[in-house]
């Protein structure tokens, strides 16, 4: 499955606020089509994201518009994930923008089965993964950070079962990792968010498998709901492990010291097209949270796992 490909001087990407029950694609003509499915959703996920970025930057060059201008367009689209500025970064320090976003491509696809593989090394026979929101196919070119992990653990025959949490207000984890999951045919089951920390204190949780969209000094930024998770597996000794590709490393900053996107109220107001609460209610709607590193047992990289920085 391929989240993204760049077919006939354009951008091809699944339409993952369709998903799970229409796939449907959206072409990006220009760098402005890009920046709106980065905005709006359609392409998600940190990997997915600076790929995305690194064809935008291309399809400006395309169009002959400066591509300083074009970068800071681009960089605005979402301000946490840090995939997105060394994309576009390093696009607008190449000489060729279009061959080095398809180079970018290639190394995402075999970063990825790298991570899965380093990734699968933790993995025992039978174990039951929890994960949250999506660092899936979906999320990246293919095959996953976190899903490469539990993906290659399964090619390997180990007998495993994946939880996923419904991960609100978007619920990313219902709609696309659940999704992924049953197209492979791996075992999963769906529970609220509320969930995850009475199954570990039942002891039906072995290990927590993540993404990440930013690792900095002192931790890691991904999806909210992150942090509530890597508490609780702490709290009941279960090893918490991150996936992710060094291309989400940020080593300039301390993680404290990262942008938190504040997403539209209405995410949390309604429901399946309904809403939930009074209205007018005033949300809070952060879309990401901070994990601090001494609640994570590794991160898993396409060079190995490391310790958190």
């Amino acid at each position: 499955m391929r989240t993204l490909e760049w077919e006939d001087n354009r951008l091809k990407l699944i339409d993952q606020t369709k998903l799970p029950d229409e796939l449907n694609y959206v072409y990006c003509d220009n760098y402005q089509d890009v920046i709106v499915a980065i905005r709006d959703m359609i392409v998600r996920g940190a990997p997915a994201i600076g790929v995305a970025a690194a064809f935008g930057m291309a399809l400006a060059d395309i169009e002959d518009v400066d591509l300083d201008k074009a970068a800071e367009e681009i960089k605005a689209a979402r301000p946490t994930a840090v995939n997105l500025f060394w994309a576009v970064d390093r696009v607008l320090d190449s000489e060729n923008p279009l061959e080095e976003a398809l180079k970018m491509y290639e190394e995402d696809r075999a970063t990825n089965r790298a991570i899965g593989k380093y990734g699968a090394e933790v993995i025992d026979e039978g174990d039951t993964i929890l994960t949250h929101c999506n660092a899936g196919a979906l999320a990246c070119v293919d095959y996953g950070t976190a899903l490469g992990v539990i993906r290659a653990a399964h090619e390997q025959g180990k007998g495993i079962n994946v939880i996923c949490d419904e991960t609100r207000p978007r619920g990313q984890g219902a709609s696309l990792s659940v999704w992924e999951m049953q197209q492979e045919n791996i075992p999963v089951k769906l529970i609220p968010d509320v969930a995850s920390g009475f199954l570990m204190s039942q002891g039906k949780i072995d290990k927590v498998v993540i993404g990440a969209d930013r690792i900095a000094k002192g931790g890691v930024v991904n999806k909210v709901g992150s942090f509530m998770v890597a508490l609780a597996a702490k709290y009941h000794d279960i090893p918490f492990y991150v996936a992710a590709p060094y291309s989400t490393f940020d080593n300039e900053i301390s993680i404290f010291d990262t942008v938190i996107e504040e997403r539209d109220g209405d995410e949390v107001r309604y429901y399946g097209g309904a809403r939930i609460c009074p209205e007018g209610t005033e949300v809070i709607n952060p879309a990401f949270d901070i994990t601090p590193k001494e609640l994570i047992t590794g991160i898993i990289t396409e060079k190995g796992i490391i310790d958190p920085i």
